[in-house]
């Protein structure tokens, strides 16, 4: 059984005439993926940044809220089917970072994040009457 789709290869057809797609302005930036994990005196993140220099990732973090930006530039493409500019994603932990402990790491693609939670900010588990 075939699916009917009678615009799945319209771009290629616009791409065939050196015309811009009226849909590809449609695409929204995409967003840095990440994983969160927590232990019990640390969050670990891992952000997806391939092909990004090390130099190039910048990493806030001001009491439990975190920013994650980097920017994806490899000159004048011929043809792009991957995203090239700025990147950025910001999320919220349910503690405080101690921000004077945390380590960055950058491997094969991965940025590892490990973010000590600040002593005297534990989280309340609140009771539901």
């Amino acid at each position: 059984i075939s699916r009917f789709e009678p615009l799945r290869n319209l771009d290629e057809f616009f791409n065939n005439y050196r015309l811009a797609s009226p849909w590809s302005s449609w695409e929204a930036e995409p967003r840095i993926k990440i994983d969160v994990s927590e232990t019990d005196n640390a969050y670990i993140v891992k952000a997806d940044a391939p092909g990004v220099s090390k130099e190039d990732i910048k990493v806030t973090v001001e009491g439990n809220f975190v920013t994650i930006e980097f920017e994806q530039a490899d000159g004048k493409p011929v043809r792009s089917e991957r995203y090239h500019g700025v990147q950025s994603r910001s999320f919220a932990l349910a503690q405080d970072v101690d921000e004077t402990r945390a380590i960055a790491t950058y491997r094969d693609g991965v940025l590892e994040l490990r973010l000590p939670k600040k002593a005297g900010s534990a989280r309340t588990q609140l009771t539901i009457e």
